[in-house]
């Protein structure tokens, strides 16, 4: 059966990480998506892969369980503290059931027994890849909000913080002293720097600041 081709990738090109201390299943597996068209880097160590700088690209790392120094459990754990958002797939071959559910309930993608399917991998590849590209683009979203927030002034704040308690204008103009007209004067503001097309759309966008 012929390997199935990810899927092409939409802005930068993908990047998978590999970090295995078996010179020849990375080889193995540099092979593997070199022959469908996917850029890797490969690394025998946590320490190599840390030393290493990151490219800013969407990706996945695949990851031994046990190395010498540092495990792949082990630096998994520690991977959000570190600030590394990849999407993890585990391969080993010293797995049991509870590592792997150990693994799965820490956040990990997959995990996959040595000796696994090429297709097996390939799919969580491209999983793990769709999933760090929305992770990306919903970063890019939240931060493109802050900016619209901070081009509001803080009597524009005030008021939009007064519309998302469902306060009506004159009771936001007692609130904060000021005219109703100016409350309408400020909330058209608030509409066009936040390219809000409704109230809604404006409430929405103002909650998921509020959860950034």
């Amino acid at each position: 059966m012929s390997q199935r081709r990810p899927s092409a990738p939409a802005g930068p090109t993908p990047l998978v990480h590999l970090i295995d201390d078996d010179r020849s299943v990375r080889a193995a597996v540099e092979d593997l998506l070199a022959s469908v068209g996917l850029r890797v880097r490969a690394f025998g160590s946590v320490g190599e892969f840390l030393a290493a700088p990151r490219e800013d690209a969407p990706g996945c790392l695949i990851l031994d369980v046990r190395m010498p120094g540092q495990s792949g459990m082990d630096f998994h754990r520690q991977m959000g503290e570190l600030g590394i958002p990849l999407p993890v797939i585990f391969i080993t071959g010293h797995g049991d059931i509870a590592m792997g559910v150990e693994a799965m309930k820490n956040g990990a993608l997959e995990f996959l027994t040595k000796p696994f399917r090429d297709q097996d991998l390939l799919d969580a590849i491209q999983r793990g890849v769709e999933q760090d590209r929305a992770r990306r683009k919903e970063e890019d979203a939240i931060g493109e909000l802050h900016q619209r927030w901070a081009s509001l002034n803080t009597g524009e704040q005030a008021v939009i913080r007064g519309v998302v308690r469902g306060r009506l204008n004159k009771q936001i103009a007692a609130d904060l002293g000021v005219s109703e007209i100016t409350v309408k004067v400020r909330r058209a503001q608030i509409m066009r720097k936040m390219q809000a097309k409704t109230l809604v759309d404006l409430v929405r966008m103002y909650d998921r600041l509020q959860a950034s």
